[in-house]
């Protein structure tokens, strides 16, 4: 529980054994009692005291630890409800936490990246966030911004005092400056992304090709049906892995051919759709038969992507290799494997991990952006820087002028939450889980 009253809805169903008045209880202690209602015990427990403003969210904050299990939690849970607490929104602790000036919107947003974390290396993003790295660098370009921008108004509210000229060539160098500091967070959402939504990895083949023989492999459980049946998948199913620290978001798709039906062919463009916009395209074939029509329209496809091509089946007699003229453009990066028996797994697994070398990726020494929300902001900084160097091209006055370089820093306030409207706070907070 956090805020004022915190300590006195506690106080009406918490008996410790060693009795004293909030007063002379100090903050980051614990105390050993029960939990009761109308003189019956309802469990016994520990609860940790916080006091404000040295807590998560800056208010007075107690947590009662329980035992284990759902009767006995939420019997605790309605008794802290009937005795004046409210149930938290989602997101609700970090969102007063911010609310109350312990964290900003940057810091904030970490805690949720952090809880979703799919691999070590987003996990360290965040924890990088939260400790203030990204807004550290915002507050640095805003100062850069800032230290120019107290001449620009002196000299527009005060011209007839003798202060340092602002020439339009000291706003310009500010001007190159931040923005090449601007460029590099903007490009580094190239490698958060890929951090924190993993590669979108589409497996596309025709039908009974094996492609949902591979998913099964590479999750190592029976996630897609398998039969003998072509067309068997009608829709995408989608799994999350970690490979090698390479987080996949793999999709099985359709298999594509000519649709016997009306949900078939639904299926199967949807299939075309998620090739085209996947980061990783595994073409796979069933090297038991020649290319069909079929297969080459499959190749068409994958052609101008990252493609890995799999022959599948190498279990049995095969009738294509890597050598067949179709597969010429795709050389080396050809794979020949039996998904049944997970032969050649192994090695699929090393051609991604060096086509999405991760450990390029230093999360240690870089700052990456990894939320879309504070990359199109920083995007935005970037136009306005860009329109700003325009307007002093044109000769503009220095007011204009000044009015373009308010708008770049509003821009890195909303990255932080300075000016962030409330409709944005809810939508933010709104994705977090209950207890956060």
């Amino acid at each position: 529980m956090s805020g004022k009253e915190c300590f006195e809805v506690l106080d009406k169903i918490f008996i410790p054994i060693k009795k004293q008045t909030i007063g002379k209880i100090r903050g980051y202690t614990m105390k050993y009692g029960h939990i009761v209602e109308n003189g019956e015990i309802i469990d016994e427990v520990l609860v940790s005291y916080f006091k404000e403003p040295k807590s998560y969210t800056t208010e007075n904050m107690c947590e009662i630890n329980t035992h284990g299990g759902n009767i006995v939690m939420r019997k605790i849970l309605e008794l802290c409800l009937k005795n004046g607490a409210e149930l938290a929104e989602p997101g609700e602790f970090t969102k007063r936490a911010f609310l109350n000036g312990r964290i900003d919107l940057l810091q904030a947003e970490s805690v949720i990246d952090i809880i979703n974390s799919k691999s070590e290396k987003e996990a360290k993003t965040g924890i990088k966030q939260l400790e203030g790295v990204l807004s550290s660098k915002i507050a640095e370009i805003k100062q850069e911004i800032l230290d120019v921008m107290v001449n620009i108004e002196v000299a527009i509210d005060y011209p007839e005092y003798d202060v340092e000229d602002v020439t339009n060539n000291q706003i310009l160098n500010m001007l190159t400056s931040i923005k090449k500091k601007l460029k590099k967070l903007e490009k580094s959402f190239d490698n958060g992304k890929l951090l924190k939504d993993g590669v979108k990895t589409a497996i596309i083949g025709k039908p009974n090709a094996g492609k949902s023989s591979l998913l099964n492999s590479i999750l190592n459980e029976d996630r897609a049906i398998v039969t003998e049946i072509e067309g068997t998948t009608r829709d995408t199913i989608e799994e999350f892995v970690n490979i090698s620290g390479i987080p996949l978001k793999l999709i099985d798709t359709a298999g594509i051919r000519e649709a016997k039906d009306e949900v078939e062919r639904i299926g199967i463009e949807k299939s075309r759709e998620i090739a085209e916009n996947a980061d990783l395209v595994i073409a796979i074939f069933d090297s038991t038969n020649e290319f069909s029509s079929e297969d080459r329209e499959i190749l068409e496809i994958a052609k101008n992507k990252k493609t890995i091509i799999i022959l599948n089946k190498i279990d049995l007699e095969t009738k294509v290799d890597e050598n067949s003229t179709e597969l010429a453009q795709f050389s080396g990066n050809i794979i020949k494997m039996s998904a049944l028996t997970k032969e050649g797994l192994e090695d699929l697994y090393k051609k991604i991990e060096e086509m999405f070398n991760f450990n390029e990726i230093n999360v240690d020494n870089e700052i990456l952006i990894t939320n879309l929300r504070q990359k199109n902001l920083i995007t935005k900084a970037i136009e306005n820087v860009e329109k700003t160097e325009e307007t002093i091209r044109k000769n503009e006055p220095l007011d204009i002028i000044a009015i373009f370089i308010k708008d770049i820093l509003e821009d890195l306030g909303n990255i932080t939450g300075d000016y962030v409207t409330e409709d944005i706070i809810n939508e933010i907070f709104s994705k977090f889980c209950l207890g956060k």
